[in-house]
């Protein structure tokens, strides 16, 4: 089987690290990105896509430093479907994308450029060896 996702878009919430109890970073974001088209009638038409992000490991650190809301991102993942209950007791699920493979953008779409406080842009490659699953 192969599952590989590939996105380019804006990320639509600040990142949320957290720590797992084996001491594993976790970092949650999302993204969205825009389809325009012409519709049948003649008139442009725009669709938006919503995903969750997750990174693992160093990459989710790297990410909840470097990336906040209206960050323009490339990102490579595994699509996962996450399902659970809510409080009600309705079935809920999402798709959600595990990131393996992260490039900041600035924006015009071109890899950043700019000095960060390290004095060089973050070089990030997530190993399957990070990710918990």
């Amino acid at each position: 089987m192969f599952n590989k996702v590939v996105m380019l878009g804006n990320l639509t919430r600040d990142c949320v690290l957290r720590y797992l109890p084996q001491g594993g970073a976790v970092c949650t974001t999302g993204i969205a990105t825009n389809r325009k088209f012409k519709k049948q009638d003649g008139t442009q038409g725009e669709e938006v896509c919503f995903v969750d992000l997750t990174f693992f490991g160093r990459s989710a650190e790297i990410a909840n430093q470097y990336l906040g809301r209206g960050k323009q991102v490339f990102v490579e993942g595994r699509l996962k479907l996450d399902q659970w209950t809510d409080q009600q007791g309705i079935k809920r699920s999402k798709h959600s994308i595990t990131v393996e493979t992260l490039q900041m953008l600035d924006r015009k779409g071109q890899p950043e450029g700019e000095k960060h406080e390290s004095g060089e842009a973050p070089d990030i490659d997530i190993n399957d060896d990070e990710i918990p699953f």
